[in-house]
């Protein structure tokens, strides 16, 4: 059996000495006296040959927890198999991470293609993990594929650890990552449905696979991630966890191959035109929604005529639900307000007003800016 062997490994340990065997101590004595003697200066060889490749990324990683024996307190343990990984030089181990709220931690360096992992775990509770080979140049592999598992028992006795206090039910998984939500800026950007949780979301942790490992390339509040720290045209893959104010960390997300934009050009400068309004923006808020009323004032000279506000909502949570007094319309957090028949043509030195109804998932920043037909708005 698997951890059967893996302990009859561990406990053939074999020393060699020239203790007791008198051909091995004169050898020694030689050698000594050989040492003592002047030798030339020798340059050290310069190295020839091509650089060694990368093992092969470890494959196939699957939960092979060690049976418990009956009777006795057990720690909690997690195992950990995989396929083994090649290379030109040759495998000499592993390295396994788990993650944690403040991202991945070395969890054990194992010579053969097992783990098993007791600290820290608590039984019952899921954890995540991957796996990279290393060789005898120093190189690391690629990251496997992230396997997550529950701790069951091992086979070691151990003290049983007390309950854990207070929150311990994780968000929901983030579901449903789309690429290129938010097509105005260079990079990457992502968005996804947001998580759940009995006492609340706090935050997400974004990851993104690199050649060894996954590095945390951001911790967003709101379900939406960009990155510009990125080479235009090229693919990368990224996964989210959700978490809460216990430390508590969600599933992790189906990955997500995210291709890096360069965003939209930037036009040749032309003349503002100076602006011909001032919008007033006056919201109140309840438990998972929020009212607004929008005051547009003309100040200048001329009627405005056929207008269409437009404006920004700062947080992909925040979605109308109903208006009045202007035909609304959003697209992702791009909102549009177009003019009714009856309210078309706004006069010198008058206004109008319009408000909707909207719904929010914690949030409810105030649009950062406002353009009527194109042209920028003053803040009331």
């Amino acid at each position: 059996m698997l951890w059967t062997g893996v302990a009859s490994a561990a406990l053939a340990v074999v020393l060699i000495g020239s203790i007791g065997n008198p051909a091995l101590a004169r050898q020694d004595a030689t050698l000594n006296a050989v040492s003592h003697m002047a030798t030339p200066t020798i340059p050290s060889p310069s190295p020839t040959g091509p650089p060694s490749e990368v093992p092969t990324r470890p494959g196939s990683v699957f939960a092979c927890p060690p049976p418990a024996p009956p009777g006795g307190d057990f720690p909690a343990m997690v195992g950990l198999c995989w396929a083994a990984s090649s290379d030109d030089v040759g495998v000499t181990g592993y390295e396994v991470y788990r993650l944690t709220a403040d991202g991945f931690v070395k969890a054990a360096s194992p010579s053969g293609t097992n783990a098993m992992m007791s600290g820290g775990l608590v039984m019952g509770r899921f954890y995540t993990f991957y796996v990279v080979a290393k060789d005898a140049a120093g190189n690391t592999s690629e990251p496997s594929e992230l396997i997550t598992t529950t701790a069951t028992t091992g086979p070691r006795p151990t003290t049983t650890p007390s309950p854990r206090p207070g929150d311990v039910t994780p968000p929901t998984m983030p579901t449903g990552l789309r690429d290129y939500c938010v097509a105005d800026g260079a990079g990457v950007n992502f968005c996804w449905n947001a998580s759940t949780d009995d006492v609340g979301v706090t935050g997400y942790d974004v990851y993104r696979r690199t050649a060894t490992g996954y590095v945390r390339a951001g911790s967003p509040t709101t379900a939406w991630f960009h990155e510009t720290d990125v080479v235009t045209g090229r693919h990368y893959t990224y996964f989210v966890v959700a978490k809460d104010a216990a430390d508590n960390l969600s599933w992790p997300s189906d990955p997500l191959s995210a291709l890096a934009h360069e965003g939209y050009p930037t036009p040749s400068p032309s003349p503002t035109p100076p602006p011909n309004c001032k919008v007033a923006y006056d919201t109140w808020t309840w438990s998972g929604g929020f009212g607004t009323q929008v005051r547009i004032i003309n100040i200048s000279p001329d009627p405005i005529r056929d207008w269409t506000l437009k404006f920004r909502f700062p947080d992909t949570g925040q979605k109308i639900t109903g208006g009045w007094s202007a035909s609304w319309s959003q697209e992702e957090t791009y909102v549009s307000a177009a003019a009714m028949p009856w309210n078309s043509v706004i006069q010198p030195g008058t206004s109008v007003e319009i408000g909707f109804n909207a719904a929010h998932t914690g949030a409810n920043p105030v649009p950062p800016a406002f353009t009527l037909s194109g042209v920028s708005c003053l803040r009331s």
